[in-house]
């Protein structure tokens, strides 16, 4: 069988741009115009590489960026896509593969329908998973919240100012030690008490003589323009002298009175009133030896023990703690003063008339009961605790102006102490 004329060298010429062959007719001799292309595509296949045949390098990367075709990125769908269709594309691609994830974001917009009547329609596994992991989620967001709330309102509640924090610098505040000073007068002011019914065991004098002469000392006290510490520790002489020694006569409770201001002045004040000042004010009753005999028998009847806590030593620490204004202070002092003359008040102690007549002026002037964290902490009495002494403290507020004793209401009534005997008393605490 002969070789193909088509390896043969001139046989085929030159590709025509039409796809047929310049000079490419078969010679006549062979008696063979045309042949199947069957046999052609054999001979090409089984026949050697012919030596001009021109071998194609394959296209470097380059070419064929440029060779294929660019296609137009990808249209986002915005088709929404429900429960049904979510499951659909689930059960037609079970396996994501990472190329796809790094793909740009499409814009999902996921709508919720109605299950299908028939109710055979079954959420994908990861579906139910998802949704209960979000709403695990929001639950304990809630609790956060709610916890990180209550823990606010708790930290509100308990906070605590420090009243001291403004007097560092101040040496007279001592704010190193003030606290403890404070607690040991809280230990001490029992030892400032008297049984509330010590009149018991005086035949000669009952609690309405001990009235009439506190609220005499008061007006005593307010004419010779003492220190406040002065008036509250004389009243605090007078009752321990009394609770401890008995059978005093009734003419001698005002040289009792006398003598106890003459000794809290040597206490108190820089400059003390003369004994003769004092037998004039009581309108020449007692001369000058019984004044100081009485002095001498009271000083050795107390021990000369003079150094114990009263009221007025708690109102200062206790006011600062309320943060109190001008008419706070005022009343407060005024409602305490008001206890000084009643015996029925003997039975609180220092303390707590302090922290007591605090809340009452607080409450009166606002108009609703107050009682601060701070003022609890730095008092030591919570508002349960001063409800009752409070209630006696508004009962002696409304009937201040009426009745014989009316010392103090008279001595607040002026414009030095702001006129806080006319405010109004706190029904609300009323009995």
């Amino acid at each position: 069988m002969g070789g193909s004329d088509e390896n043969r060298h001139g046989v085929i010429g030159p590709m025509n741009p039409q796809g047929g062959l310049r000079g490419g007719k078969a010679n006549p001799a062979n008696g063979q115009t045309r042949r199947a292309l069957s046999n052609i595509n054999k001979n090409i296949i089984g026949a050697p590489v012919y030596p001009c045949a021109v071998n194609k390098r394959p296209l470097s990367e380059k070419n064929v960026m440029c060779h294929k075709k660019i296609l137009p990125p990808p249209v986002p769908v915005h088709r929404p896509i429900t429960r049904k269709f979510a499951a659909q594309l689930a059960e037609n691609n079970p396996q994501t593969k990472k190329e796809e994830t790094k793909s740009e974001p499409v814009d999902i917009i996921i709508i919720d329908v109605e299950e299908e009547e028939d109710g055979d329609f079954n959420e994908p596994m990861f579906v139910q998973h998802t949704e209960a992991m979000l709403d695990e989620i929001d639950r304990m967001e809630g609790i956060e919240m709610e916890d990180s709330n209550d823990t606010e309102e708790e930290e509100e509640e308990e906070a605590v100012m420090d009243i001291d924090s403004c007097d560092k610098k101040n040496p007279l505040a001592v704010v190193d030690y003030i606290d403890d000073i404070y607690d040991f007068y809280k230990k001490n002011e029992c030892r400032s008490c008297v049984p509330p019914n010590y009149m018991e065991n005086q035949p000669d004098i009952n609690e309405r003589m001990r009235g009439i002469l506190v609220d005499w000392l008061i007006e005593v006290h307010y004419k010779f323009e003492l220190l406040e510490e002065t008036l509250y520790l004389t009243i605090n002489l007078i009752d321990r002298f009394l609770a401890v020694h008995h059978h005093v006569a009734r003419k001698k409770l005002q040289l009792v009175g006398v003598t106890a201001m003459l000794l809290a002045c040597k206490y108190e004040e820089v400059s003390v009133p003369v004994v003769d000042d004092l037998i004039l004010i009581s309108d020449k009753a007692y001369t000058r030896r019984e004044v100081l005999d009485m002095e001498k028998l009271m000083a050795n009847t107390l021990q000369f023990n003079f150094c114990l806590p009263t009221p007025y030593v708690f109102m200062r620490r206790f006011l600062k703690a309320a943060q109190s204004d001008q008419k706070v202070e005022l009343l407060s002092f005024f409602i305490v003063e008001l206890c000084l003359v009643k015996y029925e008040m003997l039975q609180y102690t220092p303390s707590q008339l302090a922290a007591s007549a605090i809340y009452t002026a607080q409450s009166t002037l606002k108009g609703f009961e107050e009682w601060s964290r701070t003022c609890e902490f730095y008092t030591g009495y919570s508002e349960e605790k001063l409800m009752e002494c409070s209630r006696k403290m508004a009962g002696l507020h409304h009937e201040a102006g009426t009745g014989k004793l009316t010392g103090v209401y008279r001595k607040y009534n002026t414009s030095k102490f702001g006129y806080a005997s006319r405010t109004e008393p706190a029904g609300f605490l009323l009995l």
